[in-house]
């Protein structure tokens, strides 16, 4: 009888490392898609002369669209579950970057990166993943939200330099065909990967042992959760964070250009930055389940401003060592608030609708990053700098802090 019950829990282990292991690849490859467009924002500018404000739309509607469409998203999941969404999301990032290789107009790329791609990586998002992970993984939720965030930087870190080598090579359309027969080969594998507990709404028999008190849902709903400060108070916190990264990260690259950088030069420093993205999400993630959400997500906050600072301080191409220092420090805490955000999300609001809670809450972060984005590229237009763009970042990440910490006790039910 006991080696029965030990053979369950071992098999519902590795079952939840599986699920994490799937949630981290498909959110890997995703990432990777959607910042691509920090390297085509380069090419568009030079194949079709539009200006930084302009080439940037794209990006702004993207971030609207992700953060708009939320909602949608998390309320999908809780019904459906994550391998519907995964297989619909392959299938529109597909469509998008097949549409994007033949695009001519400025409005085609907006439709294509911004609605229809985007609408297709929400689809391989956190608030896809985050609910399930959060049912499996009870005593250790901000380790293994921090692991399935760290995706991110992964992404990132990967396609910043490959994008530009190909299309160096074999130039930017032919780049997007090639991006969308990885996508197409991708998607199945994956969502067979979740074809077991497709909602989750069971906890692993691996975490039966856990406290009574945090396996029964306390039963948030939306509109209960939207009347307490903290709802806002995470609101706010997503919408500063996303100011604060995207003054900065879409025009990393045309910024260092612009001060005489080499181009694949930059892009291979800025995806090694990114890449430390990856123990820097993973180590935050994981200290917030013993230092404390807040704190863990105000150090991360604090090595962001000191990456800005030493962008603020780059004048020259010859200044190699602050362009590693800003992208070092920079990308070791990109997305490393996001377990620590997400996992205290989950805290304050646990029960079956939190990933249409989450999803709510995550129009903050798309409407930061939308406006981030936009504007640094018409703050350049204007002054032919950034340097006001990476000061308003520092600003926003300041905000940040200040929201997070005032999330220290629970709500009142």
């Amino acid at each position: 009888m006991s080696t029965s019950v030990s053979d369950t829990g071992r098999t519902a282990a590795g079952h939840s490392w599986l699920l994490l292991f799937g949630a981290f690849t498909a959110f890997t490859i995703s990432a990777g898609i959607m910042s691509a467009y920090t390297v085509y924002l380069v090419a568009f500018i030079e194949a079709f002369a539009w200006s930084r404000a302009e080439t940037s739309i794209a990006y702004s509607v993207s971030q609207l669209v992700a953060g708009g469409s939320a909602p949608l998203v998390g309320s999908l999941v809780d019904r459906l579950g994550p391998r519907r969404l995964l297989l619909l999301g392959g299938a529109l990032l597909v469509l998008g970057l097949v549409g994007s290789a033949f695009i001519h107009a400025l409005w085609q790329v907006i439709f294509l990166y911004g609605i229809v791609m985007t609408l297709g990586a929400n689809c391989l998002g956190l608030v896809v993943f985050v609910p399930i992970l959060s049912r499996q993984f009870v005593r250790r939720r901000g380790m293994a939200i921090s692991i399935v965030q760290s995706a991110n930087g992964f992404g990132r870190a990967i396609s910043a330099p490959l994008i530009q080598f190909l299309i160096s090579g074999i130039g930017w359309r032919t780049t997007y065909l090639a991006q969308a027969a990885f996508m197409a080969a991708a998607v199945l594998p994956l969502a067979i990967l979740f074809r077991r507990g497709d909602r989750g709404s069971a906890t692993p028999a691996a975490h039966a042992g856990a406290a009574p008190a945090l396996l029964r849902p306390l039963g948030w709903t939306l509109g209960a959760a939207a009347r307490t400060r903290h709802f806002w108070l995470l609101f706010a916190v997503y919408l500063f964070t996303g100011l604060g990264s995207f003054f900065v990260s879409l025009h990393q690259l045309a910024f260092a250009v612009n001060v005489g950088f080499d181009k694949l030069y930059a892009a291979s420093v800025l995806g090694i930055g990114a890449l430390l993205a990856v123990p820097g999400t993973i180590v935050t993630g994981t200290i917030s389940d013993y230092i404390g959400r807040e704190l863990a997500a105000i150090l991360a906050y604090g090595f962001s401003i000191v990456g800005v600072i030493c962008a603020l301080l780059i004048t020259s191409p010859d200044q190699h060592l602050l362009l590693w220092l800003h992208a070092c420090f920079f990308g070791l805490t990109w997305g490393a608030r996001g377990p620590a955000i997400t996992a205290k999300t989950a805290d304050l609001f646990p029960g079956p609708r939190l990933g249409t809670i989450l999803g709510v809450i995550t129009i903050g972060s798309g409407l930061g990053a939308a406006i981030g984005s936009w504007a640094a590229g018409f703050i350049f237009d204007l002054s032919g700098s950034y340097r006001l763009a990476f000061i308003l970042s520092i600003a926003s990440y300041l905000c940040g802090c200040i929201a997070f910490w005032s999330l220290r006790r629970p709500p009142a039910r």
